[in-house]
């Protein structure tokens, strides 16, 4: 959860001619699938998606991940950049230790990711239904940590173990400062 400060301000609205003033509010913010699906539902395309959002969709999705109670909607427009800084650190971080080996892994996959895909993997690999309110990042390295160990390992070629079995030999050399 993210706790953001907006602070008190006042800022000229150049649609009525006039000053426009707010009071400090304190904001709980939670980036999880729960207000994932909220945005898509709303705006009926995928969240997590390559493509750019506008400043009224990335808007919008700061009051999807807003879990505090009645906070007055104008409230966002007096956002400071920092406010937005915070918020965009906080949903890039990856919110846990585990790492994951690129090797072997697949590329190019195009597949659309939207809330209700992650539900049906949570629901296939048997998350339970609270994780719907972990950070987003946490919940899919969850769930691409329950793919991992769900798979078989996979059998190396016969190149393969050669290749891996001549470079630890040759650092073993470098290591032993030796010949053979």
């Amino acid at each position: 959860m993210l706790i953001i400060t907006i602070p008190s301000q006042e800022l000229f609205n150049e649609a009525t001619q006039e000053f426009v003033s707010s009071k400090e509010q304190t904001l709980q913010l939670e980036h999880s699938l729960v207000s994932v699906s909220k945005w898509e539902s709303k705006w009926r395309k995928p969240f997590l998606s390559k493509e750019s959002k506008t400043a009224e969709e990335t808007l919008d999705y700061i009051r999807c991940m807003t879990i505090t109670q009645n906070v007055n909607p104008d409230i966002y427009n007096f956002l400071t950049n920092d406010n937005i800084k915070a918020i965009n650190d906080y949903i890039d971080s990856p919110m846990t230790a585990t790492t994951f080996s690129e090797l072997g892994s697949k590329t190019g996959n195009r597949e659309i990711i939207t809330s209700e895909l992650i539900y049906y993997w949570m629901i296939a690999l048997n998350v339970p239904m609270e994780c719907q309110k972990w950070h987003l990042n946490r919940l899919l390295t969850l769930i691409r940590v329950c793919n991992v160990k769900n798979t078989p390992p996979k059998k190396m070629s016969r190149k393969e173990i050669m290749s891996r079995n001549a470079s630890l030999n040759a650092a073993r050399r470098r290591k032993l400062n030796t010949k053979g």
